[in-house]
């Protein structure tokens, strides 16, 4: 089994079908990497940084005195839902040659992972309008206040985590895809592969398992950078060739 490259990276004369997976190939790279910031400022600095588990008291107070940043945190969530969409679109584009229907699918499922993804984050605006507004301040006591912020963010984490299986089966789908392709080397799909059931068995055990910590995710997301930086170094000079572009109808 060839784990280093199905096909040569010739750059012969180049049809439509090249041109427009070359393309493609690097704005899913760029995409890709344009959200690694705003994701994990995001998630890891705003979020769990300012967030005490269990200590709602704790969290309002420190989203308080960090609200800027956390509304910087927050508007950088939403462009990384804007980037998903289209990666989505980058990446159908770079293996609809292999097989259309199926990157049809892994298109829709990244699309409504976006989707998903954008009402965990409204949790978060709601956590900060709770916190702020004068009117929530005047009606409500403090412990309560502090009690809906904590339960927004709760439901962030919740919605997210059940949003991350339909991400799982866009990996699994993407995964099975560069393994098929002639033009991609099979170690990105089988990483691919991994990193799928990965996020499939932590969005799946969040569900079924009461603090669950695990995080497969922290190992298997290699693949998600294995496939980064074939987009931006290989995929930009990969050719498809007619008999691989036929397998898309």
């Amino acid at each position: 089994m060839n784990f280093i490259s199905k096909t040569s990276d010739v750059v012969p004369g180049g049809d439509r079908t090249d041109r427009l997976v070359r393309s493609a190939s690097v704005i899913g790279g760029i995409g890709l990497l344009l959200m690694l910031v705003p994701a994990l400022f995001g998630t890891l600095v705003v979020v769990k940084g300012l967030v005490t588990p269990g200590d709602a008291t704790a969290t309002a107070l420190a989203i308080q005195d960090a609200a800027g940043a956390f509304r910087l945190g927050i508007v950088g969530l939403f462009a990384v839902a804007i980037l998903d969409v289209i990666v989505a679109w980058a990446l159908y584009t770079v293996f609809e040659p292999v097989n259309r229907r199926v990157s049809q699918l892994a298109l829709l499922f990244r699309v409504v992972y976006a989707g998903v993804f954008v009402v965990a984050i409204s949790q978060l605006v709601g956590v900060i309008g709770t916190l702020t507004d004068p009117g929530a301040l005047a009606a409500y006591t403090t412990a309560q206040l502090h009690a809906q912020a904590m339960l927004g963010i709760n439901a962030f984490h919740d919605i997210w985590n059940a949003g991350l299986l339909l991400f799982a089966v866009h990996l699994l789908l993407l995964g099975y895809l560069a393994y098929q392709a002639d033009y991609v080397p099979t170690l990105v799909g089988i990483l691919l592969v991994i990193a799928g059931f990965g996020y499939a068995i932590d969005s799946i055990g969040t569900v079924l398992v009461a603090d669950y910590s695990l995080q497969v995710t922290i190992v298997t997301f290699v693949g998600e950078i294995v496939l980064i930086g074939w987009l931006l170094l290989r995929g930009r000079r990969v050719s498809v060739g007619a008999e691989e572009a036929t397998l898309s109808t």
